[in-house]
């Protein structure tokens, strides 16, 4: 058995993609027949221009190989986001031109790539096993807005329509996702699998309940945000007037780059916020030690209908570090919190005065979360996953 797999993102880069990918592959490769072969082909690491890693363009596994397409510079903007995308597509083309597949897995949170998977799949007459991270059609609608919206919402709808529609299987990261694909493919087969924790987050948890530490010797807490600092994450639309509400008695860090890093920086010199300190991106061993340094950890999502579907990965990471948990979310997600993560405050996006309220109800320890940690597993979730990949091979549509 040959299996070809899709992910613009894979280690060492950054962003949820590339650990599940990783994930993923590694629990294939312990369910394959003996002398099955596992293609990867993703990208260079390229998450954020300002965080530059090295890697090899190509690598060979026991019964795994990577490729790395390079894209060049690149920033967030759509069209640079377009031009790189081209660039991967026409690589994962050549790489995959005389090769032959069983199965060929893509992991999409923009679209492009499961698109790109029903193409390769079709085009060699392979099963093709979708997993979609992200509803793309709803995020454009909300983010760009307005009429020129229109068009692009329209040519995405097509798209959106081939892929799922090739697909012997979609998976679903978030089962917010369910309701819109069911209702638009009531004929396809879906799953939902979601993000899960990985070792070193679970390694790094705490084993026993403690108070937190002062900070900085003045009594503030240390409340840190990790991750994209981008429209969807809407961090400027809440950070600059959260932190001049929690002034002396909280210091914010964020931790990331985006194509909205410059507007948040801009808006807390406007605010005139002095208690937030904005780092750029790091490898995930050092954003452990963050994790373990911060008292509260922060997540926010813009407010915008599109996301009350949605399940942010961050939140698996931060529940498996013990902390208080400190999130802006809506719809699905808010649920999720309140259901699964003990210790955590829930606020509206961009409500400054739900999250201090919110923040007021933290309790200020760490404590092990051994529930969840046990049910949400990255190594767990991957397994069943790999076999929910592998068993499209007996469906014959």
């Amino acid at each position: 058995m040959r299996i070809l797999v899709l992910s613009f993102y894979y280690p060492p880069d950054l962003g949820a993609g590339a650990p599940r990918t990783a994930g993923l592959v590694d629990a294939l490769r312990q369910r394959m027949p003996s002398g099955s072969a596992i293609d990867v082909i993703t990208t260079r690491p390229n998450r954020y221009a300002s965080f530059v890693t090295e890697a090899a363009s190509y690598e060979e596994q026991p019964g795994i190989s990577i490729r790395r397409i390079p894209l060049g510079s690149h920033k967030s903007g759509m069209i640079d986001q377009s031009f790189a995308f081209a660039s991967f597509a026409r690589g994962a083309n050549t790489a995959t031109a005389t090769a032959q597949y069983d199965i060929v897995v893509a992991s999409s949170a923009r679209l492009m790539t499961a698109v790109l998977g029903a193409w390769i799949a079709r085009r060699q007459k392979a099963k093709l096993y979708l997993d979609i991270r992200d509803i793309f059609v709803d995020t454009i609608q909300d983010v760009i807005g307005g009429a020129k919206s229109r068009p692009i919402k329209l040519f995405s709808e097509v798209l959106e329509r081939f892929a799922v529609r090739q697909a012997a299987k979609v998976n679903l990261v978030s089962p917010g996702f369910l309701e819109y694909f069911v209702e638009r493919y009531p004929h396809q087969r879906f799953s939902c699998f979601t993000n899960g924790v990985d070792d070193e987050f679970l390694d790094a948890g705490p084993r026993a309940p403690r108070p937190l530490p002062r900070h900085a010797g003045n009594g503030t807490l240390t409340v840190l945000y990790a991750g994209n600092i981008g429209e969807g994450q809407g961090l400027h639309q809440i950070l600059p007037r959260l932190a001049k509400q929690l002034d002396g008695q909280v210091r914010f860090q964020v931790v990331g780059d985006g194509g909205r890093r410059g507007e948040l920086e801009s808006a807390l010199r406007a605010a005139g916020s002095t208690n937030v300190a904005v780092f750029p991106p790091v490898p995930r061993e050092q954003l452990v030690a963050r994790y373990r340094a911060a008292d509260v950890l922060f997540l926010h999502l813009n407010d915008y209908p599109a996301f009350e579907k949605v399940l942010p990965s961050k939140l698996f990471e931060y529940a498996a570090m013990g902390k208080p948990v400190l999130a802006g979310v809506g719809g699905f997600a808010a649920d999720f919190v309140r259901s699964e993560i003990p210790n955590a405050g829930v606020f509206r996006p961009c409500d400054v005065g739900g999250a201090v309220e919110a923040f007021r109800t933290l309790k200020l320890e760490e404590a092990p979360r051994e529930a969840f940690v046990t049910k949400y597993g990255r190594a767990a979730i991957c397994r069943q996953m790999a076999g929910d990949v592998l068993s499209v091979m007996a469906h014959n549509p």
